[in-house]
């Protein structure tokens, strides 16, 4: 296969597999969901071209294994009817994964999915100097691995204590992970110096004294795992509308497709510029 068939393919996401005549089909989601029917016509392509099975990877994608090359077109377009499309590969924007948010989960402090949603539609599959991988978390429980992605969407919750609601139980001193409530006489108070903005304490008070005095999103830049690992770096610690959050990315990736170089993730081309540096340019987009 040439270098320009390389890139195509992975354009197309279609992956190269061990044995030469086979290939995996790389499948598009957003925020880790599918609906009924698509999961009925990956079955079956995975049935009709694949060997019976799916694969689901770590960032909620999936896969179609085993597909014969000379397949791959049918399979695609058999996919497409089905309302599956194909995924992304190469030095470009990847699936953007997220947790279930504040739709479903009780810790989750934003819209996880209207976010990822989002995301993928102004950034999937466009072109960087690497591949660049996206996630959306509710909360700083990191269950969507916002840390330790390129770029990191993360719900936080600022609380306010309310003492006509405080039955004195101690629950929020004992449940908060990071020791920020402590009782002082009569009352109850956060170090907002070393509050993670977490929402345990506003989830799990009894009586609901601890409230959400502010909601909103870390932004996060320059996660990855791999051969190099390194975790994000925070850019903004709570904005609260969520089209600033997402300028904010925009204005991270404009940076980065100046200054990154090929097979460069994002968190390296930070750390050879310097922090510092790295974000007076993002500021000066």
């Amino acid at each position: 296969m040439s270098m320009k068939e390389t890139r195509l393919v992975a354009q197309l996401g279609i992956v190269k597999q061990r044995d030469p005549a086979l290939c995996a089909l790389r499948l598009r989601t957003v925020g880790g969901d599918l609906t009924t029917a698509q999961l009925r016509t990956i079955i079956s392509v995975a049935e009709r071209f694949g060997q019976g099975k799916v694969h689901l990877s770590t960032r909620q994608g999936v896969e179609i294994h085993g597909v014969l090359k000379s397949d791959a077109e049918a399979a695609i377009a058999e996919l497409a009817a089905g309302g599956v499309s194909m995924g992304a590969g190469g030095s470009r924007v990847r699936v953007v994964g997220a947790c279930p948010g504040n739709s479903w989960c009780r810790y989750g402090a934003i819209n996880t999915k209207d976010l990822a949603a989002a995301l993928d539609r102004e950034h999937f599959a466009s072109e960087m100097p690497y591949k660049v991988k996206m996630n959306v978390t509710g909360c700083p429980n990191n269950c969507g691995k916002a840390r330790e992605n390129d770029i990191g969407l993360m719900g936080v919750t600022v609380p306010a204590w309310a003492e006509d609601k405080c039955s004195d139980c101690g629950k929020c001193v004992e449940l908060c992970p990071t020791h920020s409530i402590t009782k002082d006489g009569d009352r109850y108070l956060s170090d907002k110096d070393t509050c993670i903005k977490c929402s345990v304490c506003t989830t799990l008070c009894p009586t609901g004294a601890w409230k959400a005095e502010t909601t909103g999103i870390r932004v996060l830049a320059g996660g990855t795992m791999g051969k190099k690992p390194r975790l994000g770096t925070v850019i903004a610690d709570l904005i609260e509308d969520p089209e600033e959050a997402l300028a904010l990315v925009r204005k991270v990736l404009a940076v980065y497709r100046a200054e990154g170089r090929s097979n460069e993730r994002l968190g390296h081309t930070m750390d050879r510029i310097g922090l510092d540096e790295f974000n007076r340019r993002v500021a000066a987009q």
